[in-house]
This record gives structure tokens, sequence and C-alpha cells, in this order.
């Protein structure tokens, strides 16, 4: 529970807030969705995206070249926290997302990123994988943008896992712009924050208790420049997207190098 949490009063309102707006959502996209064209979809989500971090106060700052609506599509590569990482980055612009097929499963939001158009892998099944990769290139290079989280699953945030390649093939099949993406949850001062960081055994309920109570939430979203794909492989552009998000979270002061523990100083 955060150090300054809200009152109980307070917590109720935005979850009854936060039912209202999932009413609304599964009515838009079961009601409207079949008769909307993309464009109209696509504003939509984006509606519902910045209204939902809204409703659960999460601020947003976005730093760094933010891919352009306007342009070819892209593949986003991102840490992974919390499962409002979604929703930051589709407040920006709607993506597809790449997730583990369990997502599917869950009450409501796992329907309505369903009819969104998210991506479901079964993880382990090579064939499967190869058929997302498929999906994800003819998205990306109809003008579309995916998302996906290399490192397979959440953090705390203080640490960046080993990035997964596999999906990164995409990339390489559709040679559009890969774009590194770094996702920072902070307090209202800039220190690291772990109030919305959905791990381990966590239930989806408990994340929620746990983003309700905390008065604001600060989100650094820092784009990294687009790594282009020409001539690499799969595990060249893994290993590029995870240096590039590991020096914007983690980066390093050379008028303040970090301390050599005593064994290792010189």
């Amino acid at each position: 529970m955060p150090a300054h949490s809200n009152s109980r009063l307070v917590r109720h309102v935005r979850l009854a807030r936060l039912v209202l707006h999932l009413i609304a959502g599964c009515t838009r996209v079961a009601g409207l969705f079949p008769f909307y064209d993309q464009r109209r979809r696509d504003a939509a989500i984006v509606r519902w995206a910045r209204q939902l971090l809204a409703i659960l106060h999460v601020r947003v700052e976005v730093r760094g070249g933010v891919p352009d609506n306007a342009r070819a599509g892209c593949i986003i590569a991102a840490n992974h926290v919390s499962w409002l990482d979604i929703y930051v980055l589709q407040s920006l612009r709607p993506v597809r997302f790449v997730a583990k097929s369990e997502i599917r499963d869950w009450p409501i939001i796992g329907w309505l990123c369903a009819r969104a158009g998210t991506l479901f892998i079964e993880r382990g099944r090579r064939h499967h994988t190869a058929e997302i990769n498929r999906v994800m290139r003819d998205v990306a290079l109809a003008g579309g943008t995916v998302g996906l989280f290399p490192e397979g699953t959440t953090s705390l945030g203080d640490q960046l896992k080993k990035f997964h390649s596999a999906l990164f093939q995409a990339v390489v099949d559709s040679d559009v712009l890969l774009m590194p993406a770094a996702i920072l949850y902070t307090d209202e001062v800039g220190r690291r924050s772990e109030v919305a960081a959905y791990v381990d055994d966590m239930s989806l309920g408990q994340s929620l208790m746990q983003i309700v109570a905390a008065p604001e939430i600060y989100v650094m979203l820092h784009f990294a420049p687009p790594i282009s794909a020409a001539g690499k492989t799969r595990r060249e552009l893994t290993l590029e997207a995870e240096d590039a998000i590991a020096s914007l979270l983690y980066p390093r002061n050379p008028d303040n190098p970090p301390e050599l523990p005593p064994d290792l100083q010189a």
C-alpha cells in the first residue's frame, strides 16, 4: 500500500467510475464497433485508454521521438512493469499488443483486449510463435503499430530482464522501424515507484486495489531513437533494443560513476 493512501471513499469512487468505464467500453465494442471503420475504432481505443488513465489518476510524461500516426507502421518494444503499460502506450496511438494467452481469460478486460485486436500468444509453441510473427508483419506492413514486451514477464521496474528474440523476426521480415520504449513509474518527486507493478502471484484485483489507493501515479514513457532492421538479424535487433531501453532506465553519469565494491576497487 502506498505511504500516502486515498481514503476509503475516494477508492470506492474510483472503483465505481472504473466499473462504469468498463461497461461503457463493452457496450461500445459490442454495439458500435461492428459498424465502425478502422479509423473510428482506432480513435475510440485511444480515447478509452486516456479516460482509463484519468480515472486512475495516472499521469503520463512522454519523452523522445513519439511514433508518428501518419508514418508507416512500426513495432514498439518496451519493458514491462504493469498491465497499465498497455494503456499508457495506447493513450498515444492505437497499438495491437502481443500478450500471453492467459490474459484472454481475464474478466471483462480480456474480452476488451481481444476485441481491440490483441494478439494472444501461446508460450512454448514454436508453430504459434511463427504465426504471431506473420500477423505482426502483416499489421506493420499495412501501416499499423504492434507492441511487444520482450522480457516475457513483468518486473518491479528495478531491473531489466533478458529480452527474448523470437518475436523480433517480424521486424526483420517487415523491415519497418523498431521503436524501443522505456516505461518508468515514479512518485511525485521522481523516485521509482512499485505501486503499479503487477508481479509474481499478485491477482488483478490486488493490483487494482493498490493502484486506486495511490493518490497519483506518474509514468515516464521515453522513446529511444528508432532502429532500422536493414541488414540485421533478429538477435542483433534484440540486443540493440535491450541496450537502448537499459540506457534510458538506468543512465550512466560519467561525473558520478557507480561505486565499486571494496574487493574490486583499485
